[in-house]
């Protein structure tokens, strides 16, 4: 593919092992990220970064100026709660930000599209595993927000020359292995992350939110995704855009198998020799009892394969990252 590849959100969680994927493999990439969130150590110094936000209208120019060919959309809001309490900041950070974004994609003549989505557009699934052509019900903006954005997508690869790919997330967890990037956000909600920051003293304790799903441990259960494995993934769907530019993609990412809560924990307490304490609390409105990914889409359709798709593994990644925030202060 000629021409760079631009990483929106690259100062962030998973933008930024993207750019980690993306150098790895020999691209030329440019990072913008306002930083609200993210953080510019965290961008792989190969990288060209500037600090900017997506919906700037100087974008346009920095298409232009780097010849970017293809753009890898992370940034945005990801907190589900938030996106009930305050629905217009997702509406703004998400919709209305990648429709700006998309317009200067179109403006410049960017060619490829891939979009961060989730797993959050299925809503409550009746179905799981959960595959892609499954009823689209969000019950949260969060996950409206996102939809309205592949929807964006799908409307403007009619009408434009860009071929866009959708990738729904499942429970993105751990932490580049070679212990270059990581979960850094204050005060995260994810599983994994506040686990491993009750294990390492940051937090006193973890809560469960329900304990009486229809599950085998009354625990919900999610499919955990390595973040290195979700970069890889992003890597495979850029070359296959480029491949056929005439073809969409939407796609599951993750591993086709869930984990409990309780199993989590049980990791969690099995990798850091350490007993974390559990906080039994209800159930928070809307979390479905399971949310599992039927991959074999990804898996037929690019040559991607997981190479850590293993609980533990996943968990001392996170640890490794944890241990390293800590001896940054």
């Amino acid at each position: 593919m000629d021409g760079a590849v631009l990483v929106t959100g690259g100062a962030g969680y998973i933008g930024s092992h993207a750019v980690l994927a993306l150098c790895d493999a020999g691209y030329r990439v440019v990072v913008i990220d306002n930083l609200v969130t993210g953080f510019a150590w965290a961008v792989d110094p190969r990288a060209t970064f500037m600090p900017m936000a997506v919906e700037d209208p100087a974008v346009v120019d920095l298409l232009r100026q780097h010849s970017v060919a293809a753009i890898m959309h992370f940034a945005g809001s990801v907190v589900v709660p938030e996106s009930v309490s305050d629905p217009l900041k997702y509406y703004r950070n998400n919709t209305a930000a990648s429709r700006s974004l998309i317009e200067s994609a179109v403006t410049a003549g960017v060619k490829h599209f891939i979009f961060s989505s989730t797993a959050a557009t299925y809503g409550i699934p009746e179905v799981v595993p959960v595959a892609e052509d499954s009823p689209k019900a969000p019950i949260n903006p969060y996950g409206l927000s996102k939809l309205m954005t592949e929807l964006m997508l799908r409307d403007v690869a009619a009408a434009h020359p860009m071929n866009y790919c959708a990738l729904r997330y499942f429970n993105v967890a751990g932490a580049d292995p070679r212990g270059r990037s990581g979960q850094s956000t204050a005060g995260a909600t994810h599983l994994i992350k506040v686990a491993v920051e009750a294990a390492t003293g940051k937090r006193d304790g973890v809560s469960v939110f329900g304990t009486d799903f229809a599950t085998p441990d009354g625990t919900g259960v999610r499919d955990y995704i390595h973040v290195s494995d979700l970069a890889d993934a992003h890597v495979h769907a850029l070359r296959a855009l480029a491949e056929a530019p005439s073809e969409n993609l939407t796609l599951n990412c993750g591993y086709g198998r869930g984990y409990s809560v309780l199993e989590v924990l049980d990791a969690v307490d099995r990798v850091t020799n350490v007993t974390v304490e559990r906080r039994l609390e209800g159930r928070r409105a809307g979390d479905p009892d399971g949310l599992v990914a039927d991959n074999r889409a990804i898996l037929a359709r690019l040559p991607w394969r997981p190479k850590l798709d293993n609980l533990d593994t996943i968990v001392a990644h996170a640890l490794a990252w944890e241990r390293t925030l800590a001896e940054r202060g």
